[in-house]
């Protein structure tokens, strides 16, 4: 009999670019309380999971760590165990294009448990993608195949695809001299443009060119391995024009973005866009008040304040969680009046239905001080963490306001793990964007090496740490970073 809970998502993890995980992959990988995960998922995309136990089932290329007949057994007993849980398959690419996810799907329906698909983003259209080959094109190509390369898994009949104008070969770099060889011998020209992409999607993502005749000697010559895949046909003309990816401004440079444990880093977007090998490195975590008796006091007394001044994200989302669970929500604010330290502050409170009287006209806490529109006897609380910078408190001290500071959460150090710690000395550059976070990362592992910053407070503070390489974002946006982190250490 089947535990009542027990449920498997087989989900495909995409091409390597951890941005092309779909939504509806993240929410199961949120919810399992197991996960499965092989040599091509990218490791980044456990951050999405960090209650789950996860288990490492990988192949690589000819090498099979653990049989798939043992994965689909382990599938089944993981969801059996403990009365039934979740268990989250994560598979390079898509589930079904040659990943054998129907294997799977079979084992978990002949044990009578219930389970989902959560088709990913194939390699076969993505890596091309990223490499400037479009699989198809209206003015030379409409149709395409996608094959493996793998001759274990039986004849390919070539001369059956003579109609096809665009080939994608997976899994094939170790027997690319045979292919092309029988696919010449099935009658597609000598001279057909062929491009190999190897790890594509991804920083390392490398690309060679050739025609059918020349390409395993391509491949050879730069010594391209698996993972990669192969396009054979006119397509591949398009490349010069069409190219993006790899022509970054960051390609290949591994900037490290330090964040909290629990925040999800935007700043990372824009640096894979760019082409950078970026390690997600949380050097902080939240903890809650240490002194709750004060904070459910001030909340209960919310709306006898002139202002209410928030400063983070955290913050806000810190606020409302503890406004909800004393059963009170945004109606608390009552008549009191709030601020926000910067556009993305404004935006948090603006999704709890608040919208914020005034945001300074240049982001940071010395500014909101020095800018707010606040009156001599206003009284005005600042929501903080317990290490929070007094920039704020001396900017209104300077103009003759009080603020109350009362501690909303704490800011505690957190334990990266040793390949995290590995990353971090392997970097180029570091991204900073809170004073806490260079007090951390000064306290982690020294300040011998490049950082970029965002805002003037920032560099102090990092300054103050004993960082001596800080390049400082010409403003305080995401864009500006990226681009100091481009020329940082540089």
């Amino acid at each position: 009999m089947t535990a009542a809970r027990a449920f498997v998502s087989l989900i495909g993890a995409g091409p390597g670019d951890p941005g092309l995980l779909t939504v509806r992959a993240v929410e199961a990988l949120r919810r399992a309380d197991v996960v499965l995960f092989d040599y091509l998922a990218n490791p980044e995309l456990l951050r999405h999971c960090p209650q789950a136990e996860t288990i490492y089932v990988g192949k690589k290329g000819f090498s099979e760590y653990i049989r798939q007949e043992d994965i689909n057994a382990l599938l089944v007993q993981k969801a059996q165990e403990n009365g039934g849980q979740r268990v989250a398959r994560l598979k390079g690419g898509d589930v079904y294009v040659f990943g054998r996810g129907g294997e799977e799907a079979e084992a978990c329906a002949r044990a009578g448990v219930p389970f989902e698909v959560v088709p990913g983003v194939t390699s076969a259209i993505a890596a091309p993608a990223y490499a400037g080959i479009p699989v198809t094109h209206r003015e030379v190509a409409r149709s395409f195949a996608v094959l493996t390369g793998n001759t274990q898994e039986g004849d390919a009949h070539y001369e059956r695809l003579s109609g096809v104008d665009t080939l994608i070969l997976l899994m094939g770099v170790r027997n690319l001299r045979a292919i092309a060889r029988d696919l010449i011998g099935a009658g597609r020209a000598p001279e057909t443009p062929a491009a190999t992409v190897q790890w594509g999607t991804t920083p390392r993502q490398r690309t060679v060119t050739g025609t059918l005749q020349t390409i395993a000697d391509e491949v050879e010559r730069a010594g391209l391995e698996a993972p990669a895949i192969t396009v054979v046909g006119e397509v591949v003309r398009l490349r010069d024009t069409l190219r993006w990816f790899d022509t970054g401004p960051l390609l290949g440079r591994r900037v490290v973005v330090t964040r909290t444990r629990e925040g999800n880093s935007d700043l990372a977007g824009v640096l894979r866009a760019r082409g950078a090998d970026v390690v997600e490195l949380p050097l902080i975590r939240y903890a809650p008040s240490g002194d709750l008796p004060t904070l459910y006091r001030t909340l209960s007394q919310l709306g006898t304040y002139s202002w209410v001044l928030l400063t983070s994200n955290h913050a806000v989302e810190e606020l409302f969680r503890q406004l909800d669970e004393m059963g009170l929500d945004a109606r608390a604010f009552g008549a009191a009046r709030v601020a926000a330290v910067g556009p993305a502050t404004a935006r948090a409170l603006e999704r709890h239905g608040i919208r914020p009287d005034f945001t300074p006209g240049t982001p940071g806490a010395a500014h909101l001080g020095g800018d707010l529109p606040a009156s001599a006897d206003a009284r005005i609380l600042h929501l903080a963490s317990h290490i929070a910078e007094d920039a704020l408190e001396e900017a209104l001290g300077a103009r003759g306001l009080n603020a109350e500071r009362v501690e909303l959460y704490r800011t505690e150090p957190a334990e990266p793990t040793d390949a995290e710690l590995q990353a971090l000395r392997d970097a180029d550059v570091v991204t900073l964007a809170s004073g806490s976070a260079a007090r951390a990362l000064a306290d982690l592992a020294g300040t011998d090496f490049p950082v970029a910053v965002m805002g003037p407070q920032t560099e102090r503070a990092a300054r103050a740490a004993g960082f001596t390489h800080v390049t400082v974002a010409a403003d305080a946006t995401l864009d500006a970073l990226a681009d100091a982190a481009g020329t940082a250490g540089a």
